[in-house]
C-alpha cells in the first residue's frame, strides 16, 4: 500500500540526509520525495511517498518524529488530503500526427509548453494515476523523455501538517 508522509522540518542543512538515512536503514525504497519551503521561512515541508504496510510506516513516522530538526510528522490519509504531481513529457512526433497529441492534451486538461519542428513538450498536473495514464497514451506517439516532480500533499481542512 502507498503511504504519503508529510513532515515539517527545520530549514537547515543535513535534515534531508538524516531523513533519507532513516528510510535506508529500515530498508524502505522512497517512491517520491519533494522538499520545499513552507509558509514560514524557518521550516521546510518534506513529502515522501513509500510503498509499505501500515505497521512499518507507523514505526517510521514515530522514528522520524524523534529526529532532531523534525517538527511534526503525519501519515496522510488519502481520503483527507489533496495530492498532486507535475509531469513534463517530451514527445517526438511528426507534424502530421500532432493532432493526436493535442487531443490528449485537451482530454487531460494539460498544456503544451514548448513546440519545435521535431517535438512537443506537454505539462500535466494531477494525481499519480493521471500522470501514468498520460505516459501510457503518449508512449506509442513518440514519448522520448519525461520528468516528474514527485508527490506534494496537504491535509484537508484545519488539520495542518
Amino acid at each position: 500500500m502507498k503511504h504519503t508522509i508529510s513532515a515539517l522540518v527545520d530549514n537547515k542543512p543535513g535534515v534531508l540526509s538524516r531523513i533519507s538515512g532513516l528510510f535506508t536503514r529500515r530498508g524502505f525504497n522512497i517512491d517520491s520525495l519533494a522538499v520545499s519551503p513552507s509558509e514560514r521561512p524557518e521550516y521546510s515541508r518534506v513529502t515522501i511517498t513509500v510503498g509499505a504496510s501500515d505497521t512499518p510506516v507507523e514505526q517510521i513516522t514515530k522514528q522520524l518524529d524523534k529526529l532532531i530538526n523534525v517538527i511534526k510528522v503525519r501519515d496522510l490519509d488519502p481520503r483527507n488530503a489533496v495530492s498532486r504531481e507535475l509531469g513534463l513529457f517530451k514527445v517526438t512526433v511528426p507534424s502530421g500526427r500532432r493532432s493526436e497529441v493535442i487531443e490528449l492534451v485537451e482530454i487531460f486538461q494539460a498544456r503544451i509548453v514548448d513546440v519545435t519542428s521535431e517535438s512537443v513538450i506537454v505539462e500535466l498536473t494531477g494525481d499519480s494515476d493521471t500522470l501514468h495514464q498520460m505516459e501510457d497514451l503518449l508512449m506509442p506517439l513518440g514519448l522520448t523523455e519525461l520528468v516528474k516532480t514527485g508527490v506534494v500533499s496537504l491535509a484537508r481542512g484545519n488539520n495542518p501538517t
